[in-house]
C-alpha cells in the first residue's frame, strides 16, 4: 500500500525531558520501539479511519469514545536510532518523538473553525454532530495532552517547504532507494543537533528579512525557530522526505540537490549574486513545481 504522500518536521527529545520521570507506558514503548519511521504515515491514515469508522465518528483520531485521549497518547512514539543522532551531538539518549495525533489534529481543527467561511465550517460540524463551542472545548482538551508548547512534528503533503532545508546541513543526508519507489525502506532524511538548527534558522532568518521584509520565507523561518526554541535544547532535528520518495525515480531522488540549492540561495543572498539567485529560485520552482502538481493529476 502507497503511503500517504506527507513530508515531516521532527523534533526528537531526550526521554529526560517528557516527564520526571517520564511515565512508564511511555518508557516501556521506548525499549519496545515498534514504531517505524516508514511506517508513520500509515499508522496517522489508520487512526484517522479508525475513528472515522465509528459511529457516530469521533471528533478527533486517537481518542475514546468520550472524548478522552486513547492509550496511544503514551506508546505511539517514534524513536532515533542511536547510529541516527548526529556525530558530536552532547545529548544522552533516547531520543523520542512522540506522534500526538489527537493534538495535532485538534490544533488543524482549532485552525480551521478559525478561518473557514462559516457555510463550510457548519456543513462539517454537522456531519460530525457537534456544535462550534463542543468542538472548541473537545479541541482545549487535547491539545493539554501536549508535553510541550507544541507537537513534536510538523507535517506537509506533496511538497517540502524550502525554508526546511535551511535548518540542516546538506552534507547529512541519509538517502536509502531500496528496491524502488514502492520499498517501505526508502528514505531521503537529514538530521542535526537542536542548537545547529536553531543557530542555522537565526542567521537566516535575519538575512532573508533584511532582504525580503518579514514577509514570506522571512515569516516561515522565524515561526519555526520559535517552535524550535520551544523543545529541549539536546534535542535532534529531523528534516524527512516521508512518502514524498514514491514520487521519485531512483535517479532523479539520488540526484535531488534542493538542500545544497537552499543553501546557495543564502550565499547568493550574502553576496549580492542577484543572477545565481534568480536562477536558483527558478530551478526550485520547477522541480517542487512538478512534485506539487501530481497532488491535481490525482
Amino acid at each position: 500500500m502507497l503511503r500517504p504522500f506527507a513530508a515531516y518536521l521532527r523534533v526528537y527529545e531526550p526521554l529526560a525531558a517528557l516527564g520526571d520521570p517520564p511515565g512508564q507506558r511511555l518508557v516501556e514503548a521506548v525499549s519496545a520501539a515498534t514504531l517505524r519511521r516508514a511506517g508513520i504515515g500509515g499508522r496517522e491514515r489508520y487512526l484517522w479511519l479508525k475513528s472515522q469508522a465509528t459511529r457516530p465518528p469521533r471528533l478527533l483520531p486517537a481518542e475514546l469514545t468520550d472524548g478522552r485521549a486513547a492509550p496511544g497518547l503514551e506508546t505511539d512514539v517514534l524513536v532515533l536510532d542511536p547510529a541516527e543522532v548526529p556525530a558530536g551531538h552532547p545529548g544522552d539518549g533516547p531520543f523520542v518523538c512522540p506522534l500526538e495525533m489527537r493534538a495535532r489534529s485538534a490544533s488543524a481543527l482549532a485552525t480551521f473553525l478559525i478561518e473557514a467561511p462559516p457555510a463550510m465550517r457548519n456543513v462539517v460540524l454537522e456531519a460530525g454532530g457537534v456544535t462550534p463551542d463542543r468542538a472548541r472545548s473537545r479541541t482545549k482538551a487535547a491539545l493539554a495532552d501536549l508535553s510541550t508548547p507544541a507537537a513534536h512534528t510538523l507535517t506537509t503533503t506533496w511538497t517540502v517547504p524550502l525554508p526546511w532545508f535551511v535548518l540542516i546541513d546538506p552534507n547529512e543526508r541519509k538517502l536509502v532507494l531500496g528496491s524502488g519507489p514502492d520499498d517501505p525502506l526508502r528514505e531521503a532524511s537529514w538530521r542535526t543537533s537542536m542548537s545547529e538548527a536553531v543557530r542555522r534558522a537565526s542567521e537566516a532568518s535575519e538575512l532573508v528579512e533584511s532582504t525580503f521584509g518579514e514577509s514570506g520565507p522571512g515569516r516561515v523561518l522565524a515561526r519555526t525557530r520559535h517552535w524550535l526554541e520551544g523543545f529541549d535544547p539536546d534535542s535532534v532535528v529531523e528534516l524527512d522526505y516521508g512518502g514524498l520518495v514514491q514520487l521519485f525515480a531512483d535517479p532523479i531522488l539520488d540526484a535531488d540537490t534542493t538542500a545544497e540549492e537552499v543553501h546557495d540561495i543564502l550565499d547568493a543572498l550574502r553576496s549580492g549574486n542577484v543572477e545565481e539567485l534568480g536562477e536558483l529560485f527558478s530551478e526550485l520552482r520547477e522541480f517542487w513545481g512538478d512534485v506539487a502538481g501530481r497532488e491535481h493529476a490525482n
